[in-house]
């Protein structure tokens, strides 16, 4: 149990270490900087003028699920950059895996091509 703990004693450390530099960080902006809002500093800032809507509106379905697009097509993307580097030890198997993958990928996206879902009308 004592070999456990010594493993885990430098995240303790490393935790220490980082909850103490926040601490002292806000802290000192707190002690530095004036904590006196004024009404200008309090105002809504909106491209220059007041807000004219309620912040909690409903947005349209089309921003999450291009915005889920983008993500899920970045992140997929994404796998190619360590595939590319170890492709050299990974060998045959590991090529036809990432064309299987990429297939996938593609199929998905004609998918929502096809159902309009990278339409904005």
């Amino acid at each position: 149990m004592d070999a456990l703990l010594h493993e885990y004693f430098p995240i303790l450390i490393f935790l220490g270490i980082a909850v103490a530099i926040s601490v002292i960080a806000v802290a000192a902006s707190w002690i530095v900087a004036s904590q006196h809002p004024d009404r200008e500093k309090d105002s809504p800032y909106e491209c220059g003028f007041e807000a004219f809507g309620d912040a909690r509106g409903k947005f349209d379905v089309r921003f999450y699920l291009v915005s889920i697009l983008f993500i899920i097509f970045d992140l997929e993307v994404a796998f190619l950059f360590p595939w590319a580097v170890s492709l050299g030890k990974i060998g045959l198997f590991g090529f036809w895996s990432m064309m299987l993958f990429l297939g996938v990928l593609t199929i998905g996206f004609i998918y929502e091509w096809r159902k309009g879902a990278l339409e904005w009308e």
